[in-house]
């Protein structure tokens, strides 16, 4: 038996769900076909996923085909939900993205195909469908090639495309050559192969055509590098093409698991989900990596802080359950649901801590040069956050930091006075799901939450009502500004000699900027035994804590506190002392230090027709947008560069106006820059 994890993604509306469904019912996983339009899908199980139609949460279904065992992820289509896709991307064996036939390449397809080429998951492409009215093949070939990865291989066609009766005919299988009999397509696939392929190669210098196992054994190998993209057409509402799809996926890299299930090396698993049960118990969902988990084993978990360090905890899960299967071990592989580890949040990993190779490490930055950004005022810079690197982990290990944190805020308070814990906890349960969406607690009950849309806001207020039974007052969205020290400061407050010091304590700290993208960092100056431990973590942790509000109300980051003087009054001095002379002591050094404010910015991607222009960039110039680069390509014109984050939907509002309908845009948080006045 072997094991594939397959992760489907599309933009929003492409028909994701409904393919899910027909592989589960053509499988004979499920034997009545479920309907987005009705509420009745497998993988969408949440009332408001039901009503609304998208896919908001992370599900998995499994199915068997032969010695196959298919772990199918569905994963949100809506770009609010990213912080979702980026958990399923890390522990995918391969992807299939899903386009329609009739709309074609979308903003979001392709920013999805960026980041899974950038990480070479092996990806097939399902375009969906084919029967309805305006659906295209040829075009659709070119556009795939143009925009998606112009390494394609269609491995069947349509016949009457666009109507009820559309069917697909195969080209090519593991088991023949190209049965069209259109030898110039079946050269053209073999050139193809041939670029990174010498065997391909010299069967075609030699004068020989290579045998279809050999070109299936090719498209296999270069599918599994991340260079070759198979194309398939078909109809999740029909059928037609699934089974064409279903041999695909032999495509793609599988783990063969073990039958005995006896130790296969150290345990590592990474929990990529997390739910509630029926009583409000958490359910976590992992991928096995390697060893063996069963229920009642005592495991190491490892969580990688905001800090760059690792927190270690202790576990032992009640019960263990693995996906498609009736197995209560989990091997190398497997997708597992676990029980009865209360601390569990997403991200943590199991057994052996997280490698710093693989998870971006605090001060890994990108920086884009002031002179290739026309406008951008002199000495600034956009930074990108930490998890923006373009670095390729090694393949098949686990993937972090696709995306980064959202740049968006939302401050909420319980419609109903007297209930503001009760709305704290809840958002405190959402967050433990999604940890990329931090909370806070503010002044008068409210609390902040982070977004990366509207839409996700709609839905949180929704989950608050029915899930939690709370209703949420949400103030306009706004963008998450960050404050930077600009100089080094060093303050001291000591302890008064006349006792009328409110603070038994001496606390001195030195305030200084740290390399962008490092986050908060803190350190000794004086002897670890200089003060009693207890002492020593009021300190760093009130630090800690009062960085979240700077002297402009905003979060402190690329930040270096050292504790540069101490001293207390044995046995009178409290931690509470120290606690509150580090509040005034690290107030007074970041007004003396001075701090900048910057601005979340995206990156975005704009194409127009060449006489719409100059109208989008005079717009873009007036929101703030720098133009990094303008290249002529066919018919349209492709703008790239970045913009502030809470201009972005004002542009895409105008948008349309300004290219007569034509243009198309996308964009996704990428760092800061230094707020305009």
């Amino acid at each position: 038996m072997h094991i594939l994890n397959i992760g489907i993604l599309a933009h929003v509306d492409a028909g994701k769900t409904s393919l899910t469904e027909r592989l589960l019912f053509r499988t004979g996983a499920i034997d009545r076909l479920g309907r987005v339009d009705d509420g009745s899908t497998q993988t969408d199980s949440g009332a408001i996923e039901r009503r609304r139609g998208i896919t908001i949460r992370t599900a998995v279904a499994s199915f068997t085909v032969g010695d196959l065992r298919v772990n199918l992820i569905d994963t949100p289509g809506h770009a609010d939900f990213v912080a979702e896709v980026e958990r399923a991307l890390g522990v995918l064996d391969g992807a299939v993205l899903v386009l329609s036939a009739v709309e074609g390449v979308q903003p979001h397809s392709r920013l999805l195909m960026k980041t899974l080429r950038r990480l070479r998951v092996p990806t097939l492409i399902f375009v969906n469908k084919i029967d309805r009215a305006g659906a295209r093949e040829r075009e659709l070939l070119d556009d795939i090639r143009r925009w998606l990865s112009p390494y394609t291989v269609a491995l069947n066609t349509v016949e009457e495309i666009g109507g009820p009766d559309a069917r697909t005919r195969r080209i090519v299988g593991p088991d023949e050559a190209d049965r069209s009999g259109d030898s110039v397509r079946g050269g053209q696939v073999a050139e193809m192969l041939a670029e990174h392929d010498d065997g391909i190669l010299e069967s075609l210098v030699e004068g020989r055509a290579p045998s279809g196992p050999q070109v299936w054994a090719a498209m296999a190998r270069q599918c599994a590098d991340g260079v070759l993209h198979p194309v398939l057409f078909g109809s999740a509402m029909t059928g037609r093409g699934v089974g064409d799809l279903l041999d695909g996926f032999r495509l793609l890299p599988a783990t063969a698991a073990s039958g005995t299930h006896a130790s296969g090396g150290t345990l590592g698993a990474t929990v990529f989900a997390i739910e509630r049960g029926a009583a409000g118990e958490k359910v976590a969902y992992l991928r096995m990596r390697s060893g063996v988990l069963r229920a009642r084993q005592r495991v190491p978990f490892h969580r990688l802080r905001r800090d760059g360090t690792v927190e270690e905890y202790g576990g032992r899960p009640t019960a263990v359950r693995v996906a498609g299967s009736a197995e209560s071990q989990a091997v190398a592989g497997d997708i597992a649901k676990v029980w009865g580890v209360p601390e569990i949040r997403v991200g943590d990993h199991l057994g052996t801590p997280p490698d710093s190779r693989l998870d971006t490490p605090p001060g890994d930055q990108l920086s884009i040069p002031p002179a290739s950004q026309p406008g951008t005022p002199p000495g600034s810079r956009l930074s990108a956050p930490p998890g923006g690197h373009p670095g390729t982990p090694p393949k098949g290990a686990p993937k972090s930091g696709h995306f980064p944190a959202p740049s968006l805020e939302t401050v909420v308070r319980p419609r109903i006075p007297g209930q503001e814990g009760r709305l704290h906890a809840a958002l405190a349960a959402l967050a433990e799901q999604d940890p990329l969406i931090g909370t806070r607690a503010l002044p008068g009950g409210r609390t902040s939450v982070l977004l990366y849309g509207e839409v996700q806001k709609e839905v949180i207020a929704e989950t608050l009502a029915a899930e939690f039974g709370v209703e949420a007052v949400f103030e306009p969205t706004r963008p998450v500004y960050l404050e930077r020290p600009a100089r080094r400061a060093e303050i001291v407050e000591e302890i008064a000699r006349h006792g009328r010091d409110d603070f038994v304590a001496t606390v001195g700290l030195r305030v200084e900027p740290a390399a962008i993208g490092s986050g908060v960092g803190y350190r000794l100056g004086v002897d670890l035994g200089s003060l009693p431990l207890a002492f020593h973590r009021a300190i760093e942790d009130t630090v800690r804590d009062k960085l979240s509000e700077g002297p402009h109300g905003w979060p402190v980051t690329d930040c270096l506190v050292t504790l540069t003087r101490t001293g207390y009054a044995s046995p009178i001095t409290t931690a509470a002392d120290f606690r509150g002379r580090t509040t005034n002591v690290l107030r007074r050094a970041l007004r003396q230090a001075g701090t900048r404010v910057y601005e979340p910015c995206n990156r975005f991607e704009l194409e127009v027709p060449p006489e719409s222009l100059s109208a989008a960039t005079v717009r873009l110039a007036a929101l703030g947008g720098v133009v990094a680069d303008a290249v002529r390509r066919e018919a349209v014109w492709l703008v790239s560069g970045d913009i502030p984050a809470v201009a972005v939907r004002e542009f895409e509002l105008a948008l349309p106006g300004l290219s007569h309908g034509e243009g198309v845009w996308w964009s996704q948080p990428f760092g800061d820059r230094p707020a305009r006045r």
